[in-house]
């Protein structure tokens, strides 16, 4: 059973940056095609970025390219999301998902994710 554990979510300013992390365990990360996902009140939830499993190919939301940067240690188990430039506006609870398929260009549908973490709020305000 793959299970995934986020952390670093908190409150920062409008510009400020944050560093998401997410620890997985159960299978190994080369069979492990991994986002991020973020859900706000009362919205849908939207993918934010992909990463494949060896990590040397990534996807991102229009909304977040350009701020966002996900990577991965398979060594340490672990899925960033570095966010820079924050706005109010990627105010939410923050997703880690892993799927063992290969999701592309399918990628930002929840659905197609087995595995999901519990999620990390991120809030952007003064």
């Amino acid at each position: 059973e793959v299970q995934l554990v986020e952390s670093g979510g908190g409150l920062v300013q409008p510009g400020g940056s944050l560093r998401l992390s997410c620890e997985f365990s159960g299978l190994p990360g080369s069979r492990l095609h991994m986002s991020w996902f973020r859900q706000a009140p009362g919205k849908e939830r939207e993918g934010v970025a992909h990463i494949y499993n060896s990590g040397f190919t990534t996807y991102y939301a229009d909304s977040v390219k350009g701020r966002f940067t996900v990577s991965r240690d398979n060594v340490k188990n672990m899925l960033y999301l570095q966010m820079n430039s924050l706005r109010p506006e990627d105010t939410a609870i923050y997703y880690c998902a892993a799927e063992t398929r290969f999701l592309a260009p399918n990628w930002s549908r929840s659905s197609m994710y087995t595995y999901w973490g519990q999620g990390t709020q991120v809030t952007v305000s003064v």
